[in-house]
């Protein structure tokens, strides 16, 4: 309360006026108030909203209007009712139906809506535009958030494992965060990468990132949309010589205009645990193997446990933890001014079950997507960000657990161990430990640590402009950035028995390492778009031009110490690498979309490539593709068959390119500069050499060609819906080390494009709806892939004694490799000797075929005893609806995998358990089998069908409707992930990606509950 005497005659005059201004103000508003309420009648709508095929009522079906906050949700029955202003716009919206608006002009609307059938009138997105998924002429999958898969997921490939035919991903293992290896329709190189070309947000981004188990982690998975994959060169070739190995284009969620201010939630804790072990001997096992072997008083039976006493340590059951992690995101969408906006922010704390394993990670987004001067200019722009702090366990301990011996303590209290930091280690007679005993696997958790720090920003600013002169012209232009920096590093104690050995005949121990990379892409696309529609015939021509610049700079430092008398430590530097490099990627491309009638489309693309890569007169290269597609259910004589609701022939051709090849510009003289074990004496003095490599002047990319045919249809309305792919191709100059002639001075082999493969596939998808009601709904989706690769060149001569390229190193001996490419032969098949076996069915040791019947044994008598790609895999998931409860699950099938067992090839052998100067190991018990006493490396024996089927997971929620308000939503669900694998695979997992079991991250078996808020 203002007291007017004590104010002054100039205050009282002050106040006077402002009270006078303020009654003005007051008058106006109310005025105005007045004027709109009669202006502006409120009236109260009512009605109800039903499915238009069979009435049912729909609960749950957004009832908003529009440009406002103000709205509702349908009751069970289907009914709402809302007060609104006469005259304003309705929106009613529900997922899977079309949306409508209605002007409220009466008191009554009842709204039947239509299913939208099969998302025909879905615009998926392509490379450089969109195009209506009925008018796609290419092989193309979109993937949206309702078929995503459900758990425990914090990369985004995990989303959509087992839901696309024709694209296989396979994880590293069960490491936080772990990375996969991703096949579309198989490889098709065998030196460069075999990786799809991955775009987020129309920013291609880089795969190989340092220091991050997988690149995708940048994007929180909560964030995406849509997944599209461009399959067959008629979709790719846009890419040009990125797109050999298909296009994955990731496209991240928006505001919507004129959209209310909604806030997401999604979050859950879960409790993962080891699903598997390698089957080894306990300790009394073990014990009794020893004894019974050697003898009761052998030196290996005397090397049992410790001062007399038997432990029994399950070192597999030590190493691996029960782990507890969390997930979190929050999501804001609306409107700022007339802005639309989206803006999200996520933590993931993920704990690995190897001990000590750990990856957290901080992402944000933000995305405007405004439009100006009556929607001729549209702008999008985008930024995400992300803070990864991993911590990474010593995965050598994952195989030491295995065969280090089960009757040794973990750790002694006895001044001879102070050395080891007091855990258990093997040791020679004068007190120092034995270099080829295996490490103490808890010291290898507890003595190392290794961390580092990745920030990674992905943004850009895409501007589209239809022109106001002629708007059947638009122009994009595209500007973004990928920029990663890491830091890391790896210290290791001067206490861990591995690391002590000698330098120059002193002793050294402990290891450092630290590195530093940062990597920045550089993007400016920009491009002109035409379309018009005459008569029967709708053009749309696209023309641009594309820029890339890659740069990517570092170091390496490592180090290990010297410890003298006093103690003192002074480093000694071993290792000091600096590295920096770039490179160039410039384009024209352009695309014709001829339609005739809305039945006949055609559609030709062209890129021309330039890389810097590649020597000036190879640098150029040309990706064109053609493509051609008849909407068969357009036509006279189907129109009337009301039960076939989609039928549609895709036929295309192409050639995409890889010029991903490893490294940049192969084409330049390279020399390797000697160390001390390489030096020449000339004189008195030793001289350092500087040797040549091979290289190949001419080297350029592969290209791959691509026939398809393919085949979409849809029956009762979409109810059945699907697609079907016969595809072809064949890979040209392709990237292979040759063998150079005897006597040459060069360091390797030579570098060349001289072979050719081919892949041949079937992809078959349905997907059904049994039921489909207002309170009940059924899903079910199915997919198959089938695929047969060949080499069919791999030399410049036809050498019937070439034997192809050794690849698939494995653990035992020094350089032993298990697979070759090889002409007539899939990839990495498996070159083995064809082992005999007793009449018992166990193999006999040393006892192979002679395939070629010369009496000998020998390199001849190896032969290719198949690969580890599937012959044929499969995808199975299912949802179920009922009224707010739904359940869902996914699965995999492969069939026709072969995996090579080098746990069991190095370890289940006799000669392998007790080994001079006298130390233990274990053995899994394949060895009371095989009972093998030397290695048996090359044996068929230990190629295994690996084929499984793992059922992914399995989820439970519950939906809790109007808590808040009535268009607010929370469900609540339990999700197990991994949950059983079939299989008669022997091995820890039949998944294995390259086809070599050794030292696998075993997969954990996760349970999670989490919640999903909707506000």
């Amino acid at each position: 309360m203002i007291n007017k005497n004590v104010l002054s005659t100039h205050e009282n005059l002050v106040f006077m006026k402002r009270q006078s201004n303020l009654f003005k103000l007051l008058f106006i508003i109310v005025a105005l108030f007045s004027f709109s309420a009669i202006n502006a009648q409120q009236i109260t709508v009512s009605g109800t909203v039903t499915d238009s095929v069979d009435g049912m009522p729909l609960p749950g079906v957004t009832v908003a209007v529009k440009g406002t906050t103000t709205g509702t949700i349908t009751t069970p029955d289907g009914n709402y009712s809302l007060n609104v202003e006469s005259g304003q716009t309705l929106v009613f919206s529900f997922i899977g139906y079309k949306s409508q608006e209605i002007v409220a002009a009466n008191t009554t609307i009842n709204i039947a809506l239509e299913e939208d059938v099969i998302g025909m009138e879905e615009v998926v997105v392509i490379g450089y535009g969109t195009v209506k998924k009925e008018d796609a002429t290419g092989s193309v999958t979109a993937i949206s958030t309702k078929d995503f898969n459900k758990g425990a997921i914090t990369s985004p490939q995990e989303l959509l494992v087992g839901r696309t035919p024709g694209v296989q991903i396979t994880s590293a293992g069960g490491e936080p965060g772990a990375g996969a290896t991703i096949r579309i329709r198989g490889g098709s190189s065998l030196s460069a990468s075999n990786d799809p070309l991955i775009v987020i947000d129309g920013v291609p981004v880089d795969n190989s990132i340092a220091g991050m188990r997988n690149p995708l982690t940048t994007v929180n998975p909560n964030d995406i949309e849509t997944f599209t994959v461009l399959k067959d060169a008629s979709a790719t070739a846009i890419y040009g010589s990125r797109a050999s190995n298909g296009v994955i284009i990731i496209t991240t969620k928006t505001g919507r205009e004129g959209a209310p201010l909604s806030i997401s939630y999604a979050g859950n804790m879960s409790v993962s645990t080891k699903a598997n072990s390698i089957d080894v001997y306990g300790a009394d096992q073990y014990a009794s193997l020893i004894r019974s072997y050697y003898g009761e008083n052998s030196d290996a039976a005397n090397a049992l446990g410790y001062n007399g006493e038997i432990y029994n340590t399950d070192w597999q059951d030590l190493i691996y933890t029960t782990a507890v992690s969390q997930d979190h995101n929050v999501g804001f969408t609306g409107t700022a001014g007339s802005f639309p906006i989206r803006a999200s922010v996520g933590f993931t704390d993920q704990n690995g079950i190897l001990e000590g394993d750990n990856m957290q990670r901080f992402t944000g987004s933000v995305g405007f997507n405004p439009s100006f001067f009556n929607k001729h200019l549209k702008v999008n722009l985008n930024a995400k960000g992300m803070l990864l702090d991993n911590t990474f366990a010593n995965k050598g301990a994952i195989g030491t657990a295995v065969y280090f011996d089960p009757t040794k303590p973990v750790r002694v209290d006895e001044a001879a161990y102070e050395q080891f930091g007091g855990y258990y280690t093997w040791l020679a007679n004068d007190g120092t430990r034995m270099t080829l005993a295996p490490s103490n696997p808890i010291g290898q958790l507890e003595q190392q640590s290794d961390e580092n720090t990745v920030n990674r920003f992905i943004g850009n600013a895409q501007f589209d402009y239809k022109f106001h002169f002629l708007p059947e012209l638009r122009a994009n232009l595209n500007v973004g950035i990928d920029y990663a920096d890491t830091n890391g590093e790896v210290n290791t104690d001067n206490t861990a028995a591995w690391t002590q050995t000698t330098f120059n005949d002193l002793p050294v121990s402990g290891f450092y390492r630290d590195y530093n990379e940062e990597k920045t892409n550089k993007l400016l696309d920009f491009y002109l778009e035409y379309a018009r529609t005459i008569g029967d015939h709708d053009i749309k021509a696209m023309g641009g031009y594309s820029w890339q610049h890659f740069h990517t700079e570092g170091y390496t430092h490592e180090m290990n110490f010297f410890e003298d008398g006093t103690e003192n430590i002074t480093k000694d530097k071993t290792k000091d690498g600096r590295y920096a490099s770039e490179y160039y990627l410039v384009s024209l491309f352009g695309r014709l979309n001829y339609t005739f009638q809305n039945k006949y489309l055609f559609t030709a693309t062209v890129r021309q490539d330039g890389s810097s890569r590649f020597h000036e007169d190879q640098r150029w290269g040309l990706f064109p593709s053609l493509a051609f597609a008849w909407k068969i259910k357009e036509e006279s004589f189907l129109q009337d068959v009301n039960s076939l609701s989609d039928l549609k022939l895709r036929l295309g051709y192409g050639i995409t390119g890889q010029q991903d090849i490893g490294s940049n510009y192969p084409y330049m003289p390279r020399y390797t500069i000697g160390d001390e074990r390489s030096q020449y004496l000339f004189g008195n003095q030793y001289y350092t050499t500087l040797r040549p490599e091979g290289y190949d002047a001419e080297i350029k990319w592969e290209e791959t060609t691509t026939y398809n045919i393919g085949l979409d249809y849809g029956y009762l309305n979409g109810r059945i819906y699907g697609t079907m792919d016969f595809y072809h191709r064949e890979t040209k100059d392709l990237l292979n080390f040759i063998p150079v002639p005897a006597g040459t001075n060069l360091t390797n082999g030579i570098f060349t494009n001289v072979g050719s493969l081919e892949n041949t596939g079937f992809e078959f998808a349905v997907n059904v709806k049994p039921i489909s009601r207002a309170d009940f709904m059924w899903d079910i989706g199915f997919n198959l892939t089938t695929n047969k690769n060949e080499i069919t060149k791999l030399n410049n001569n036809e050498d019937p004694n070439y034997k192809g390229v050794e690849t698939g190193g494995i653990a035992g001996g020094v350089g032993n490799t298990i697979q070759r490419h090889a002409v007539g032969q899939p990839v990495s098949s498996f070159f083995v000797y064809e082992q005999v076996y007793d009449d018992n069915g166990k193999p006999i040791e040393g006892l192979y075929v002679d395939r070629n019947d010369d009496g000998v044994i020998d390199i001849n008598d190896r032969y290719y005893y198949k690969d580890p790609a599937a012959k044929m895999f499969m995808g199975i998931n299912s949802r179920l609806e009922y009224k707010d409860w739904d359940f869902s699950f996914a699965g995999r099938l492969n069939l026709g995998n072969y995996v090579y067992n080098n746990v069991n090839s190095e370890r289940a052998r006799y000669n392998n358990l007790f080994v001079n100067p006298g130390f233990l190991n274990n053995s899994n018990t394949e060895l009371s089998f095989s009972q093998f006493t030397e290695a048996q490396y090359y044996s068929d024996y230990h190629v295994k069908n690996a084929s499984f089927f793992r059922m992914d997971n399995i989820s439970l929620g519950y939906t809790f409707k109007g808590l808040v308000k009535d268009n607010t939503t929370l469900r609540v669900s339990f999700t197990a992930q991994n949950v059983f694998v079939i299989t008669d695979y022997d091995g820890l997992d039949p998944e294995v990606s390259g086809g070599i079991d050794n030292d696998l991250y075993p997969r954990p078996r996760t349970f999670m509950i989490g919640a999903n808020f909707n506000f």
